[in-house]
């Protein structure tokens, strides 16, 4: 037996609880993301990216008018910089989101 009572059985309880409803946050906090979608455009909206806050893509709407035959890497270039902006709403929603929740942390952790 420990002279001091273990953890102290109230407060171990206490953390229990809390450990508890912090993860039904999170939990809650992700399925939003989930549910979440971000619209991105590129080279001033001939290319618009949807991404959900989870990290998949939704859809890629490319203007007629941005396909050029003679010039097709610039087309690739325009779907890379719509995906990147895409990931980056999507990491600025997820600090929104989970940072309260992880101390500021959560824009990369999930």
């Amino acid at each position: 037996m420990s002279r001091f009572g273990g953890f102290g059985g109230g407060n171990m309880q206490q953390l229990m609880r809390q450990a508890q409803k912090m993860q039904r946050d999170l939990e809650k906090a992700q399925e939003e993301l989930r549910d979440t979608e971000v619209v991105a455009s590129a080279a001033g909206g001939m290319v618009e990216v949807v991404m959900t806050c989870d990290r998949k893509l939704s859809s890629i709407k490319i203007a007629p008018e941005a396909v050029d035959p003679d010039d097709v890497e610039m087309l690739e270039d325009m779907i890379i910089a719509g995906i990147n902006e895409a990931l980056k709403l999507v990491e600025e929603e997820n600090a929104r989101v989970m940072g309260p929740l992880t101390g500021g942390l959560g824009g990369g952790l999930f």
